[in-house]
């Protein structure tokens, strides 16, 4: 199985209705873990955002699973705008994901305008392709993971969005609760 997975960063310190609370790490890494393990997951596909992406990162590594990140521009702007600004001390965690990827040729930059919506959007519809693209050569099928509190913040919620878009395309949807 292929797992396609997006979901909530951690919450700013000033968030005050939680989202991704960093107290809830240990309970969404073992959640991770269950879908990963329970699927018989063989490669992952997802961006390497903190949070969701990075805690699915180094748990599909523990599992021995095949992992694509899939970023919607270059990895050091990346880094500064989706990894450290969050607590958490994410940034190592990125380097070394990144830094494999790169060795196993599973890294995808999609060289997009940096922190615009449609970046964004255009890195889940690629996360969805990839994995789609995997499955077809492996003779696997793709599940679509959402990692989030399951309420979107808007009617532009791009995790939200990586589920509608899933959907479309006839992927079977799971919800892994952030909260």
């Amino acid at each position: 199985m292929v797992i396609a997975l997006v979901g909530r960063r951690i919450d700013p310190p000033d968030l005050t209705v939680p989202i991704f609370p960093f107290t809830a790490v240990k309970r969404v890494r073992e959640r991770i873990h269950d879908l990963l393990r329970n699927s018989n997951a063989k490669v992952l596909v997802c961006s390497a955002a903190c949070g969701a992406d990075l805690i699915a990162l180094q748990t599909a590594e523990e599992l021995g699973i095949r992992r694509r990140i899939v970023l919607p521009f270059e990895a050091a702007r990346f880094r500064e705008t989706s990894v450290i600004d969050r607590p958490g001390g994410w940034g190592p965690a990125f380097d070394e994901a990144i830094k494999e990827a790169k060795v196993k040729h599973d890294l995808v930059n999609l060289n997009m305008e940096p922190r615009t919506e449609e970046s964004y959007l255009q890195a889940n519809q690629a996360i969805l392709n990839e994995a789609i693209s995997l499955a077809k050569a492996s003779g696997d099928r793709v599940v679509a993971a959402l990692v989030w509190d399951g309420i979107p913040r808007s009617d532009h919620d791009v995790t939200g969005a990586f589920g509608d878009a899933a959907r479309s395309l006839g992927l079977q949807v799971v919800e892994v609760s952030t909260v």
